[in-house]
């Protein structure tokens, strides 16, 4: 059985250990099942040769591997480039056509499962971009729905363009009444992503849809109304969860300034958070609310977007396969990330402990977790953090918030900036650290933080599921297996 590949040098390729520069010269006792890819004449990126396959799903330059099996079966397999960054992938579609086997990659780790031309990310260099705008950029200069209209449209759009946007969008923030009736039907206590992820895929049974891969106008028309309706829905189940009646949309208001109104508005104060606080303290809060939707609007193929588009593969209905992301968000190991800080600063508790926990972090002491620092795919610092550390600041400033928890994550931060062992680590505070802290000064809970992660995400989701459908060659996913249980047997008493 074939193991995973690794690279013996820059022109070999060996699925096993990495042993040597050529599988004939292994040493005693290496695995003899190893496989040999041979670089074939390189033509340079861009230069003459170089095209676009859109089945192959990247850029082919005319280099190639070939993959060598132990019963001397061969392959040829095209190298293929994006059209931004240095990774390379091996374009393995035609393996078991040409040679009979399959590959093996737990997580897809190693593996990408589509081309796309929304989000690029550059974990080493700290590089998020949407359609190759800078997130930092288009946080500082942008706004959520202009942002929604370029990742689902490809560029930023005219004025009247954006105008004409925002209006249709804001016909679609309206839950009609026997949507809102689901909410009356949730047992006290019920987990509001348990209710967002029922509500949303209950949309299809509200506008049901039998997907035409042509129709870019059925598409469209699906996303604005998605988009348009997570403010209410997560309004709604933040306000079903206090037992507070329903607060609806004003076309006065941009849209997120009708989410925070939903949000907060109070029976004694009608007008949302602009009535409880100053017009100082919501212009803020407003901005910062904005930003952190634009900054979690796409992340590319993780978990929930992986899950959107192989339930999409299958042409079901688009709010079904929205629902079916929301629910893969709200695992702790995806969308959880900004509850895990919270619940971190409350086990340190003040800020005089805070020295006494960083002890523990770097002498790796069990069930110390340092949370909100790093980041799996970002090995330099988080591109969302920097602009939106700013912001938060802002929100606590203008509050005036009175938190142990947040004096906690301020001089957490504060060491972790200094502290040569943070670092040289390059464990900075990421984006879910400052998002965390935001979120509970608003007095937000934090079973509430991923509905809130799903409503931004709801862009990204959406635009991935219409590039999928939308694309030359587009057919369900149907991953592989390697089985490992009982053979064949036969039923007792036959």
């Amino acid at each position: 059985m074939l193991s995973g590949a690794s690279i013996y040098s820059s022109n070999w390729l060996a699925c096993s250990d990495t042993y040597g520069s050529d599988p004939q010269e292994l040493p005693d006792g290496a695995p003899r099942c190893l496989v040999r890819l041979r670089l074939g004449a390189a033509r340079c990126f861009g230069g003459s040769g170089t095209t676009f396959n859109a089945n192959a799903g990247g850029i082919e330059t005319g280099t190639f591997a070939k993959l060598i099996l132990p019963d001397g079966k061969e392959a040829s397999l095209p190298i293929l480039h994006p059209s931004t960054g240095t990774d390379k992938f091996v374009n393995i579609s035609t393996l078991h056509k040409q040679v009979g086997h399959y590959t093996y990659d737990p997580g897809f780790t190693c593996t990408a499962s589509c081309a796309s031309s929304i989000t690029f990310i550059d974990g080493d260099e700290g590089i998020l971009t949407y359609r190759g705008y800078p997130v930092d950029q288009l946080a500082r200069k942008s706004c959520f729905l202009e942002t929604s209209y370029l990742l689902l449209y490809g560029e930023l759009p005219s004025p009247s363009e954006l105008d004409d946007f925002k209006s249709e969008v804001k016909k679609h923030m309206l839950l009609k009444k026997d949507l809102l009736d689901f909410f009356a039907h949730f047992p006290t206590g019920a987990h509001p992503m348990a209710q967002m992820t029922s509500v949303v895929a209950g949309l299809s049974a509200f506008y049901p849809v039998n997907l035409d891969v042509k129709n870019e106008d059925q598409h469209k028309e699906a996303a604005v109304r998605l988009i348009g309706k997570m403010p209410m829905i997560t309004s709604m189940v933040y306000r079903n969860n206090l037992g507070l009646p329903v607060s609806y949309p004003h076309a006065e208001l941009d849209y997120t300034g009708n989410f925070l109104r939903m949000m907060f508005e109070n029976p004694m104060y009608p007008g949302g958070m602009n009535r409880i606080y100053s017009d100082e303290v919501y212009t803020v809060v407003q901005k910062a609310m904005d930003v952190f939707f634009i900054l979690h609007a796409d992340h590319e193929q993780n978990a929930s977007t992986s899950t959107v588009r192989i339930a999409g593969s299958s042409q079901a209905n688009p709010y079904a396969c929205v629902s079916a992301g929301v629910a893969s968000l709200w695992g702790p190991a995806h969308g959880g990330a900004n509850e895990a800080v919270i619940d971190m600063l409350a086990q340190i508790g003040k800020k005089e402990n805070v020295a006494e926990f960083v002890r523990k972090v770097k002498n790796k002491e069990d069930g110390v977790r340092l949370m909100g620092f790093g980041h799996r795919v970002y090995k330099n610092y988080d591109p969302r953090a920097k602009y939106f550390r700013e912001l938060v600041q802002d929100v606590l400033k203008v509050m005036d918030v009175k938190d142990p928890s947040l004096e906690v994550a301020m001089e957490l931060e504060r060491i972790a900036l200094t502290d040569d062992y943070f670092v040289q680590r390059k464990l900075y505070p990421n984006v879910d650290f400052y998002t965390g802290i935001m979120l509970r000064a608003l007095g937000i809970p934090t079973n509430m933080f991923t509905c809130l992660f799903a409503l931004s995400r709801t862009t990204g989701w959406i635009s991935q599921w219409a590039e999928m459908v939308e694309e030359k060659g587009f057919r369900i996913s149907r991953p592989r297996q390697i089985f490992i249980g009982a053979p064949e047997r036969t039923y007792p008493g036959l």
